[in-house]
């Protein structure tokens, strides 16, 4: 079978991974668009996490191969490559509708009864990530991997363990006396990862913008694995270190331009609000299989029949006018005293904060959240089983200053309110506040 994609061009699935891909679970992501209200602002952006999850696992055969090349084929080989593929296939299966917001609505992580491997706090309020691994070790679509176990011998706890990052089971993940789980994770989540791979071509591909294109030919074609205590990591080649770079800012400017957008950012922010004051008009069940009806359909159904004034502002695309907009530190004083003034008068507002920076795994307030580095290898030569140990390599936060020149959040913040609604007088003076601090 073969999937005709725009972004990746043809992309083959294999005979035994289809009754996954016609699994209702799979299915339900072709009506989850990938980037949620983004489409209202770029309305090419209708692509949905089905074709995207499709592409991240054509991607990761691409890396395995690449990092592997030197390797013989065998069953090991064959069993971790499927392993891979299936994990980035299925990496998105748990996404809630419209928005990572919804996850405002999911219930307590022990209503969806997972098994105790994948549980650390059973009162934290769940998350996509937990209905994915529910999809993978205990649903109805544990039953669609039989083949891939038959021919494979793939096992679904394996690929659950690549999603969240953490394995009971190394040896599942040995070939030739290496471990290799900490680097298959990282082609499923980490800095470098082929999720990112995918869709910031796919992102921009869709918005019809360019900031989300790198040359990812040329850094797949410089993956390489190093190896340290016995476990494998990825690594990328010297010489395309500034590709990497160039990835890094790819992404960096996408959340500027695109995903931290005014207006899908504040309709992401009436969204809650909607949840908020109407709680029991809409709730994530914990029943993985009632989840099945919970796409972006089904929510938008619910919200166009709503009473709630949020539902109806939705459902209309009309967001609260943008009266102030404040990039970083230098205008912090403004906002507070904007928020303050909007207080005393009890006009209602909202406030959006977007968040980012250039990389949380080399953020330096946080460490070690960096489990898995990303290594850059200065010299490959000589065969594979002994080019691994004999390699020189980095984190790669010690071959580019990009890090530290961006090493500091770069914060949006913005204030809507009715502001046709207000008296001429209440106007004025919001006026002049912001041209106070101009």
């Amino acid at each position: 079978m073969e999937v005709r994609d725009p972004v990746h061009g043809s992309i083959k699935v294999l005979d035994s991974e289809i009754p996954i891909l016609e699994s209702p679970f799979f299915q339900r992501l072709r009506s989850i668009k990938q980037l949620g209200f983004s489409e209202y602002v770029f309305p090419g952006a209708t692509h949905t996490r089905y074709l995207h999850s499709i592409g991240v696992m054509d991607v990761s055969s691409k890396v395995f191969n690449q990092v592997f090349k030197d390797f013989k084929e065998g069953p090991d080989l064959s069993r971790l490559r499927e392993t891979v593929r299936l994990a980035c296939l299925l990496h998105d299966i748990g996404h809630a509708p419209l928005s990572h917001t919804t996850e405002f609505v999911m219930p307590k992580v022990s209503e969806l009864n997972l098994p105790e491997q994948f549980v650390d706090s059973p009162d934290r309020q769940a998350t996509h990530e937990d209905y994915t691994i529910k999809s993978i070790v205990d649903s109805s679509l544990t039953d669609s991997f039989k083949l891939v176990k038959e021919e494979f011998g793939v096992e679904i706890n394996q690929i659950a363990e690549l999603v969240i990052g953490e394995t009971q089971h190394p040896k599942y993940f040995t070939v030739e006396g290496i471990n290799f789980f900490p680097m298959l994770h990282q082609l499923v989540s980490s800095e470098m990862d082929c999720d990112r791979m995918d869709y910031l071509l796919r992102d921009s591909y869709f918005c019809g913008v360019s900031y989300g294109k790198f040359d990812l030919d040329w850094i797949i074609d410089n993956l390489h694995f190093v190896e340290e205590k016995g476990s494998a990591y990825l690594g990328i080649s010297e010489r395309a270190v500034a590709t990497f770079d160039d990835f890094l800012l790819c992404r960096f400017h996408m959340f500027l331009m695109v995903y931290f957008h005014y207006k899908s950012v504040c309709l992401e922010k009436m969204l809650k609000r909607y949840f908020k004051f109407a709680p029991d008009e809409y709730s994530i069940p914990g029943d993985i299989e009632e989840y099945l009806k919970h796409d972006d359909h089904h929510l938008m159904k619910i919200l166009r029949n709503s009473d709630n004034l949020w539902a109806k502002k939705i459902v209309r695309n009309t967001i609260p006018p943008k009266i102030f907009e404040a990039f970083g530190q230098d205008q912090t004083q403004t906002l507070m005293k904007l928020e303050t003034f909007l207080k005393e008068e009890n006009i209602d507002y909202i406030k959006c904060s977007s968040s980012g920076r250039l990389s949380k795994y080399y953020d330096q307030t946080n460490i070690q959240e960096n489990k898995y580095p990303l290594k850059v290898v200065r010299q490959v030569s000589g065969h594979v089983a002994q080019s691994p140990r004999s390699l020189f390599s980095r984190n790669i936060n010690e071959a580019t200053d990009l890090f530290e020149k961006f090493s500091r959040a770069h914060t949006v913040d913005r204030i809507h309110c009715e502001f046709q609604e207000l008296t001429k007088q209440t106007q004025s003076k919001i006026s002049d506040i912001i041209k106070a601090y101009e």
